[in-house]
């Protein structure tokens, strides 16, 4: 089973599954992956051989199978990776049943080619498995993963029906404390890799062991970058972010890798540049180590799509990590990232954070660039999406900001304001004038809300911040006309595109139905539904196509409605504005049912007022009794489906909500600092 192929002063194992066409996929449990034809694009550096190296590597939930014609012939292997102390190991299964191993000596010197095959025989590698030239030696490697050989051992016998190899790692470091590190706040992190007391390794390492095991549980990674090896050797050591591995959203551009966003038009089509956020995050010295999983079509506040499957919250498998960025919450959230990069046009940032217990910030639209952005649609700019980061608290994400606010994004994005973080904004301790309000009156805030609301207001009260009632005029106007008739003015024409002979995925609800019918049938079914259901009726109206002089029209009412709104609050002589945040998370496979929820964060896409969100509690007994008398205000199935979809949440997070004025993410993230400190929360799940 195992054969030697190379020996060099620290020899590595080289991991490759051949399969027979008429494979499709591994049949054994567990998390599935599929590994791409290639060589490995690491350099045979020093760095290089410390690190799982799983080349195109996408996980896949428990039971999807992955068709041989769309990923190579059957070259599929069933990987799990858990974490030790600072280094993690494998089970690897071949696609063809059994392990495809071909390794160096063991630790304790003595040859594994021979140790192998005094076991199984010379030269038997086990049906559909084969061994490689390495690297370097002229073979072509077709789906190769390495990982580090020394100290390799035999953990246990394979279970019976499944012929793969249980193998642990050892630390490497046995003094490194692979936990300590893995609770290190970002900042501290970071100090601590630019003062040479951590390696930029021994983070990538321990963070790309826990990722894996967190993903066992969540499904929330979707594929390894590969070169990550690569930029541990070239991270520039004066970046503020030197060595800190970072997660991303699909969405966000990786040469070589795919942004898939779950729809099958977009898999064998590689990115061939960074996005300009990661060319940024690699000047600072970051190390990008993942992609995160998303709903297909990035259309839905849930994560689910039909080539990676269903993400689970960390802290409740049945509950929605959120979405549309529900990948990276689920792996923030568990601690599998210590920072993360999402976007947001609806909440897609706030939904996540808010659900899996963590940080985000949606800043104004074009306050970080979104060159290079992989979208379904283009064009569209009277919502605005915005980028932001995901963290486990706020300083986290000031860091980050304060990283990618630097002349390399002005330089490589013009069209970027040169705006640098102010940080005399941030950390500034004068008194806030805070407004708030308790309800949009357009979604009934669950129990849990309201009370984490009323407590986070009493407790700012008590610092010594003055609170202000305000509410923003006229809400179901800004989201019934503007926000669903700017995102869908083509009648939902370019979305749908995307979707042409592929699967529709359950998290989006009844939207691609909708959006299918004819214009005549969306009018007709709005005047029928007024009666009973007037939001419904209203958003069927608003995604029906319009002319470019209606477009127009729909545009100068936003800016309208955001220079009345801006205008009361400075009439209050407002610092910053306090709301509820949705919460706690909802069922899996209920968001898309609920689209009346997304009230209280797709507002700020439509005003384009940067917004942040911060746990401040957990759902009680008390907020779970009172959840049996909850009643929407409305009625209707978006009310009743959220009814039942909040029960049954005792412990998960609740957050709230902070907002500024555009282009004000500093004075954002100072109001959700002080949040922090005045409420701190348990803000990891066991």
């Amino acid at each position: 089973m195992f054969a030697e192929v190379k020996r060099d002063r620290e020899p590595s194992l080289w991991l490759l599954p051949v399969a027979s066409r008429e494979s499709r996929g591994c049949e054994v449990p567990g998390v599935q992956a599929r590994l791409n034809r290639g060589r490995p694009g690491a350099s045979e550096g020093a760095h290089a051989k410390r690190v799982p190296f799983l080349t195109g590597c996408s996980a896949r939930p428990e039971g999807k199978q992955i068709p041989a014609q769309n990923h190579g012939a059957g070259r599929t292997v069933d990987l799990a990776i858990r974490s030790l102390r600072g280094c993690p190991g494998l089970l690897l299964r071949g696609g063809g049943g059994r392990p495809a191993l071909v390794g160096s000596p063991d630790s304790a010197g003595r040859e594994g080619a021979g140790a192998a095959e005094a076991a199984s025989g010379p030269g038997d590698h086990g049906p559909g498995c084969a061994a490689l030239p390495a690297p370097g030696d002229g073979g072509e490697v077709g789906g190769l993963a390495r990982v580090p050989a020394q100290g390799f051992q035999r953990s246990g016998r394979a279970q019976a029906g499944t012929l793969g190899a249980d193998l642990s790692v050892p630390p490497q470091n046995p003094d490194l404390d692979s936990e300590a590190l893995l609770a290190l706040p970002l900042p501290e992190l970071a100090q601590k890799l630019h003062s040479g007391e951590l390696s930029p390794e021994a983070a990538l390492f321990t963070y790309v062991g826990k990722a894996w095991e967190v993903n066992k549980g969540t499904n929330c990674i979707t594929s390894y970058l590969a070169d990550c090896e690569t930029q541990l050797c070239q991270a520039p050591r004066c970046g503020l972010l030197y060595g800190v591995p970072v997660s991303l959203k699909e969405c966000f551009s990786y040469k070589g890798q795919n942004s898939t966003l779950g729809l099958s038009l977009n898999e064998g089509v590689p990115a061939e540049v960074d996005s300009v956020v990661v060319q940024v995050l690699k000047l600072q010295g970051a190390v990008p180590f993942v992609h995160t999983n998303v709903p297909q079509s990035m259309f839905s506040y849930d994560c689910s799509n039909p080539l990676f499957g269903q993400t689970m919250n960390p802290w409740k498998s049945s509950k929605s990590p959120g979405g549309s960025s529900g990948g990276e919450g689920a792996l923030v959230g568990s601690g599998g990232s210590p920072l993360g990069l999402g976007t947001d046009i609806g909440g897609s940032i706030r939904f996540p954070s808010a659900f899996c217990g963590i940080c985000g910030l949606k800043p104004t639209g074009n306050r970080l660039s979104k060159s290079g952005l992989k979208g379904c649609v283009h064009g569209q700019l009277a919502v605005q999406l915005s980028v932001g980061p995901i963290a486990r608290d706020v300083e986290s994400l000031a860091l980050c900001l304060r990283a990618l606010l630097c002349e390399d994004m002005f330089r490589l994005d013009p069209t970027v304001p040169p705006l640098p973080f102010r940080e005399e904004v941030y950390t500034s301790s004068q008194p806030l004038r805070v407004g708030y309000y308790e309800t949009d009156n357009y979604t009934r805030p669950s129990p849990a809300m309201k009370r984490a609301l009323l407590e986070t207001k009493q407790r700012l009260e008590a610092a010594g911040h003055t609170l202000v009632p305000f509410l923003p005029r006229n809400i179901p106007y800004a989201l019934e006309t503007l926000c669903a008739g700017g995102l869908f003015t083509d009648g939902g024409h370019s979305l749908l595109q995307n979707f042409k002979g592929d699967f529709v995925d359950s998290c989006l609800g009844d939207l691609i139905l909708i959006l299918k019918l004819p214009k005549w049938l969306k009018g007709l079914l709005a005047f029928l539904l007024k009666p009973l259901f007037p939001r419904l009726a209203a958003f069927l109206r608003s995604m029906r196509p319009r002319s470019a002089r209606k477009l127009w029209k729909l545009q100068h009412e936003t800016e309208e409605y955001r220079n009345s709104v801006i205008a009361e609050w400075r009439a209050l002589n407002l610092d910053v504005l306090l709301t509820p945040m949705l919460g706690p998370a909802l069922d899996l496979n209920t968001p898309g049912k609920a689209t009346g929820a997304i009230s209280y964060t797709v507002l700020y896409n439509c005003l384009d007022f940067p917004a942040g969100v911060v746990p401040v509690s957990t759902v009680t007994t008390e907020d779970e009794a009172q959840m049996e008398h909850y009643q929407g205000y409305f009625g209707d199935i978006w009310d009743k489906v959220l009814q039942k979809a909040l029960k049954n949440s005792v412990g998960l997070p609740v957050a709230v909500q902070c907002v500024a004025l555009p282009w004000q993410e500093e004075l954002c993230l100072r109001f959700m600092r002080e949040v922090e400190r005045l409420m701190s929360p348990e803000k990891r799940p066991s």
